[in-house]
């Protein structure tokens, strides 16, 4: 019985270190330029759009609904964000 209650407890030990080291983000990925991440991140799914095809308006709408649809963390958003507009009109 006692072992039972010892493997259980590290079993549910484990499941909570593996979810809380799944939420941070690499350190390599928060090292990343925004041009980096926004040739990465936006090429996943499609073709990234060029810098300057949109104005600054547009790139935070646009990046507004990315981050949603493609689960992007807030600091790399930023520096997403930072690099488009700093193209852009």
């Amino acid at each position: 019985m006692k072992k039972m209650i010892v493997l259980l407890v590290a079993l549910i030990l484990l499941t909570i270190i593996v979810f809380i080291n799944s939420c941070k983000v690499p350190e390599k990925i928060s090292d990343k330029s925004g041009a980096q991440l926004w040739g990465e991140i936006c090429n996943r799914c499609h073709t990234a759009p060029s810098p300057e095809e949109f104005n600054n308006k547009n790139w935070d709408i646009i990046c507004a609904h990315m981050q949603v649809r493609a689960k992007i963390p807030e600091k790399e958003l930023n520096k997403i964000k930072a690099f488009l507009t700093s193209k852009g009109n």
